[in-house]
């Protein structure tokens, strides 16, 4: 009986084993079951908020490939057509412009002449003021600034500083009188010219010349010899003296001269006095007089060339472009007169 006593107890343990054994298996498995089904549901809300707020889902992507490959093709269409297009375009019109090609000229070169003189008062301000016009007028232009050898170099920095093309003469002369002195640099300009067959429309500015920019083009249009009005305006006069030419169109019928007393019967071939700046010429007169029906020995080789040129301007009627081409009815440059030291 005691041996069967503890075999029952024996059992009876192994059932309770058992037993407790699968209570903890079951619950262990529940509750690991719960948490785990949780999380899972947290996470997948995440997931949720964050494609849904900032990345488009998968049927948007898809249709947005879709609406690109149908742009690419459109575009690509489009380009192709529109390449079409200016081919045949550039084909119809290439006679066309091959002829507006031919047509096409340069600017000419405008070689602005400036004397200058220690005589002139506010020389160094007057000059910087023509600069600055200077500055403001198309290109080609070519300055021809002249004065007398100095010590001192304002002239030349102020050249340096201006951005323009420019061309720097010096002269050792001594001259008493400021008209001599203005012609003689003149002349040492057009000299510069002619040896160096500077090729352009010729323009003698003083330094209180004030200037309308479109005057400068208007100059380009000059083919021999060219002349326009000019208004000369004084400090202490207040009045407005017109001088220059008489127009018919462009075409030059006779002058405004305020000086006619210079003019007499016994010497009417004596040239009218002109002013220096109401006119212009092609500087290839100078190396090159054939071209406009003139001979070598036409010119004196003991005239100087400013001389020569004023002989010119008057005796080539025909050929004298009045500037404006309106009647020559417009002012575009303006003389201020500035006392000079004698």
């Amino acid at each position: 009986m005691g041996s069967q006593d503890r075999s029952r107890k024996k059992i009876h343990i192994w059932k309770k084993a058992i037993v407790h054994f699968s209570l903890c298996f079951v619950m262990g498995f529940f509750t690991g079951f719960a948490p785990t089904s949780k999380a899972w549901r947290s996470s997948s809300h995440v997931t949720m908020s964050l494609s849904t707020s900032y990345s488009p889902q998968p049927i948007e992507v898809i249709h947005q490939l879709r609406t690109q490959n149908s742009n690419r093709s459109l575009l690509s269409d489009t380009v192709a057509e529109a390449a079409l297009n200016h081919n045949a375009k550039k084909a119809s019109t290439s006679k066309g412009e091959g002829k507006e090609r031919d047509t096409l000229k340069p600017e000419k070169l405008v070689i602005v002449v400036t004397p200058t003189s220690r005589r002139q008062k506010l020389r160094n301000v007057l000059l910087r003021r023509l600069a600055n016009t200077l500055r403001l007028v198309a290109q080609p232009l070519l300055w021809v600034v002249v004065e007398p050898k100095s010590h001192d170099s304002e002239v030349s920095e102020i050249l340096r500083k201006t951005g323009i093309m420019y061309r720097h003469v010096v002269f050792d002369e001594v001259f008493s009188d400021a008209d001599s002195e203005m012609d003689h640099q003149r002349n040492l300009a057009l000299n510069h010219i002619e040896h160096h067959r500077l090729s352009g429309i010729v323009h003698f500015a003083g330094l209180s010349n004030v200037y309308d920019l479109s005057f400068f083009q208007e100059i380009r249009a000059i083919e021999a010899f060219g002349a326009w009005p000019i208004a000369k305006l004084s400090a202490n006069k207040r009045k407005v003296m017109i001088e220059g030419p008489v127009c018919d169109s462009s075409e030059v019928m006779g002058w405004h001269l305020m000086k006619m007393k210079n003019l007499t019967v016994d010497k009417p071939s004596t040239p009218p006095p002109i002013h220096i700046s109401s006119f212009a010429f092609n500087s290839s007169i100078m190396w090159d007089p054939e071209r406009w029906g003139r001979t070598f020995s036409t010119r004196d080789t003991t005239q100087n060339s400013l001389k020569y040129v004023k002989e010119e301007v008057l005796e080539e009627e025909t050929k004298l472009k009045g500037i404006p081409t309106q009647g020559c009815s417009k002012i575009l440059l303006w003389d201020l007169h500035i006392p000079v030291e004698k």
